[in-house]
């Protein structure tokens, strides 16, 4: 448990993003965001700053609380022309970056998580020979587009919760292992309908970004009202 708590000793309490450190525990002190740096592999300070999946709650405060947490979530998704993805700061080619567009969810700004994760549905996938913007490594290019597809995604799968994000289908049956069913429907109010106006499970109001493991193996229905 003490080393799952690592993760503080490399964001830099001055910045708020992940930095080096010399070996006496001098912060390096690196302000370049974008670039791949010696002290971080395959990827850059922007996107393995969020990458603490078991520990949200405290990276929102080590950021600085959801305001600046959203903030910078914002900045991540910003576009820097209108020409392409391709241009957002986020990249979902590198599977360190899968949960990012999710954790609006964990700021209190759930639209946005729905507005990223259909932008990232629409836009990082198609049926072509090269139809996955990165890697498959382990199937894990294809999960993320599954698991949201449905409308949720393990953003830390060692945890029996599931964040919630937007349907890409209008009804999904999960045949489970128990015998039971999880039906998950989607009522929009027009076919480009993808934000979320309500949901409920088995007839009763959901609360919260989070779905349970147990209440999908438990079977019955999650609605969702898009507007």
């Amino acid at each position: 448990m003490a080393r799952s708590h690592n993760w503080k000793n490399v964001i830099n309490p001055k910045t708020g993003w992940a930095d080096g450190r010399y070996a006496n525990g001098k912060w390096l002190g690196c302000k370049d965001l974008v670039s791949r740096q010696s002290f971080i592999t395959e990827g850059s300070i922007c996107h393995y700053s969020w990458y603490v999946p078991h520990d949200i709650d405290a990276l929102v405060e080590r950021m600085g609380g959801k305001a600046e947490f959203e903030r910078r979530l914002d900045m991540m998704f910003a576009l820097k022309d209108s020409s392409s993805a391709a241009r957002l700061l986020y990249w979902h080619g590198n599977e360190p970056c899968h949960q990012i567009a999710y954790l609006y969810d964990a700021a209190g700004a759930p639209e946005k998580t729905q507005q990223w994760v259909h932008h990232i549905l629409q836009t990082e996938y198609n049926d072509t020979p090269g139809g996955l913007s990165g890697n498959d490594d382990a199937g894990q290019m294809s999960a993320w587009y599954v698991f949201s597809s449905l409308g949720f995604y393990p953003v830390c799968p060692g945890t029996p919760y599931y964040y919630i994000g937007t349907p890409g289908f209008d009804k999904v049956t999960l045949n489970l292992e128990n015998g039971k069913k999880f039906i998950l429907s989607a009522r929009r109010k027009d076919a480009g309908s993808y934000l979320i106006q309500s949901t409920s499970l088995n007839g009763k109001p959901l609360t919260g970004y989070r779905l349970s493991h147990q209440q999908i193996v438990s079977g019955g229905q999650l609605l969702f009202e898009l507007k």
